[in-house]
């Protein structure tokens, strides 16, 4: 691996580090709020008066559940962030399948019915998808290579 790749993976390692950080205080602070509550710091684009309501407890379990997976989305994508910044080509695809697909239902639910502003989690889709494309431009040339950090 040349040293422009090895820093490529390492860049995307730290990315990966960000996003992964950044879900796992999301899921956190999900876990943490009401319904309502939740809502309003999730569709952050949304005035929270309108969404503030007395929710069925089955909607706080979904909305739980939606904590839940973003603060395990972080924690496998800090673990593959560890494992990408030493160079391990499998981890490449799948922290990009954990954080990418996780950012592609962010991105066709939320960011494009305008739900969202633009930060946090807009830029957490641009991260991935620079961490992403990084990881790809090392990978494409060493396919089918053995490496000793595989």
């Amino acid at each position: 691996m040349t040293k422009q790749q090895t820093t490529a993976l390492k860049i995307a390692a730290v990315l990966w580090l960000i996003w992964g950080l950044v879900h796992i205080l999301a899921g956190v602070m999900t876990l943490a709020q009401a319904p309502s509550q939740a809502f309003a710091a999730i569709a952050d684009a949304i005035d929270p008066a309108t969404l503030a309501a007395h929710y069925h407890p089955a909607v706080g379990g979904v909305v739980n559940q939606h904590g839940f997976n973003l603060l395990w989305f972080g924690l496998a994508t800090i673990i593959g962030a560890t494992l990408i910044w030493r160079g391990n080509m499998t981890a490449i695809w799948v922290t990009a399948m954990v954080g990418g697909l996780a950012d592609v239902g962010y991105f066709l639910f939320l960011d494009i019915p305008g739900y969202v502003n633009f930060v946090p989690g807009t830029v957490m889709t641009l991260i991935s998808g620079a961490a992403i494309i990084l990881s790809i431009w090392v990978w494409l040339p060493s396919r089918g290579k053995v490496s000793a950090n595989a």
